[in-house]
């Protein structure tokens, strides 16, 4: 995936998109990290991008680039459709890669503390 692609889909967009992927992403995160567990060798971080994409305190365009790289590794139909096995992940893991390179400074310890607790838990709690 070249980087003017990946570009387009960091981009974080107007509210309403904001909004959507907001949306979209809290409805299909947890169901695509269990599917993805095994083959997303950073789930931990992808679990705290998470939360620090829904806290309040996160600054507005660091929540918008999570929120779209989230969007997208909750897509069904993507670059390469996720139920490809081993090879099914590795655009959003690109996508991924590219946003927390971006924005980890912004993914405190409370971030890490609360993705531990429900990467341990069988049912995460959402934010």
């Amino acid at each position: 995936m070249d980087d003017v692609k990946i570009g387009e889909i960091l981009e974080p967009g107007d509210d309403e998109t904001r909004h959507d992927r907001e949306d979209r992403v809290r409805k299909k995160f947890w169901s695509t990290v269990r599917k993805a567990s095994r083959q997303v060798p950073f789930m931990q971080d992808v679990v705290a991008a998470y939360y620090c994409a829904f806290d309040l305190n996160t600054p507005h365009r660091v929540r918008g680039i999570l929120l779209a790289a989230l969007a997208y590794f909750v897509l069904p139909l993507d670059g390469l459709p996720d139920f490809l096995a081993f090879v099914g992940f590795s655009d959003d893991v690109a996508v991924l890669t590219a946003a927390l390179a971006t924005i980890r400074a912004h993914i405190t310890p409370a971030h890490y503390e609360a993705a531990r607790r429900a990467l341990s838990e069988e049912e995460p709690v959402e934010s």
